[in-house]
């Protein structure tokens, strides 16, 4: 862990965001204005508001680290971090048309339409995952509350199983399973009469993703231009800049998690998150990218498509009871019988789990993408309306 989590009332915390952000103050003297010093403690909010809630979700558990709920959990913190933001930039439009926040402002949304893709990716990845629930479905249907287990209830649990075992495999060892996208959140829009126009270019943007598409390479774009913006900018924008890098920092992590734990086409955890310590939402963000990162370095986790906690659960509940159904004999007997309804119980705790989860945490990945399309064509509304 690269730096500690002190709470709100960071001394650190306190040296950048009042002292930097009372820099423009100090230049005028005690003639600052009640505009001025709302400015201020709004965006001091946003960014404790960043912090403490990126700080509970840091608290969780080294088994329900990047879980279906956790990862849900991640995606309802972004949710709430992107409306604060939005709140912030539509209360202060007529300084989006300044120099820099013109630039910083449009830097972000632009970065912003690179995770539609990611999105998308993530889509589908929940749909493999859902395809490997299925398996397992077939697995317990087969075994699961039976009073015997007979000869053809064996063989086809272990047909399932294998299938199975061919799917996650085709998933590790191939970077174009998900090339080919037939579906994009962006094609179930529902026009209004005003959002049509607005709608129809993230259409073109997120219809398809080519089979050189790669998820490394996008969060990469997504991050290449976050810098840490400098003394004279936050005086210039009256701390505003540190509000957009403060989001934009949260949407990159965000994406990364979603890289990290879903399968999707060439994954890869590169991204780097160089967050100075002064910033008390960096913390515990960089505590739990450093987590993420130590969970992926873990032998049995090297190779795996996704390090969502239940695709684990799913290999290693499958292996065992693939080796279990490979070593009987018939007729079965009694304590061979009991090791295969415990493997079985196993398989289907996972599966309740997967068959709870996945279909609320796809819906909320669809939000995710509409939020970034409408909180774009908002804040590109908000510069318009403010240079009038």
């Amino acid at each position: 862990m690269r730096t500690d989590f002190h709470g709100s009332s960071s001394p650190n915390f306190t040296n950048f965001g009042r002292s930097i952000l009372s820099m423009k103050r100090d230049q005028v003297g005690h003639s600052v204005d009640q505009e001025t010093q709302y400015q201020d403690s709004e965006i001091e909010a946003f960014q404790r508001q960043v912090a403490q809630r990126f700080h509970e979700l840091s608290l969780v558990d080294s088994h329900e680290l990047l879980s279906v709920s956790w990862i849900s959990k991640l995606l309802d913190v972004f949710l709430c971090c992107q409306e604060e933001f939005k709140a912030v930039l539509f209360n202060h439009q007529s300084a989006l048309t300044k120099h820099p926040m013109d630039k910083l402002v449009f830097d972000y949304f632009e970065r912003s339409v690179k995770g539609l893709d990611v999105c998308n990716a993530i889509r589908d990845g929940i749909e493999q995952v859902r395809q490997w629930q299925r398996q397992l479905e077939i697995v317990l249907c087969a075994l699961d509350n039976q009073k015997s287990l007979g000869e053809g209830q064996i063989r086809r649990a272990k047909k399932a199983l294998v299938d199975l075992a061919i799917g996650m495999l085709d998933e590790k060892e191939s970077s174009t399973n998900l090339g080919h996208r037939n579906r994009s959140f962006g094609r179930y829009q529902k026009d209004s009469h005003s959002q049509k126009h607005n709608l129809k270019h993230f259409r073109s943007l997120s219809w398809s993703v080519s089979r050189s598409w790669s998820a490394s390479k996008q969060l990469q774009a997504i991050g290449s231009n976050i810098v840490v913006p400098k003394g004279s900018e936050i005086i210039a924008t009256n701390g505003l800049a540190v509000a957009v890098y403060t989001m934009s920092c949260v949407f990159l992590f965000v994406m990364w998690a979603l890289v990290a734990a879903i399968p999707c086409q060439d994954r890869g955890l590169q991204s780097h998150f160089n967050i100075p310590k002064s910033f008390i939402w960096g913390a515990p963000i960089l505590s739990l990218h450093d987590r993420i990162l130590e969970e992926a370095k873990k032998r049995e986790r090297r190779n795996t498509s996704g390090l969502l906690k239940e695709i684990h659960g799913i290999e290693k509940a499958a292996r065992f009871m693939n080796g279990l159904t490979e070593s009987i004999q018939f007729p079965i007997d009694e304590h061979k019988e009991e090791e295969v309804r415990k493997r079985v119980e196993e398989l289907r705790i996972v599966y309740e789990g997967l068959k709870d989860g996945l279909d609320p945490l796809e819906k909320q990945v669809r939000e995710v993408f509409h939020r970034i399309v409408k909180s774009r064509t908002a804040g590109l509304d908000s510069i318009g309306k403010g240079s009038e």
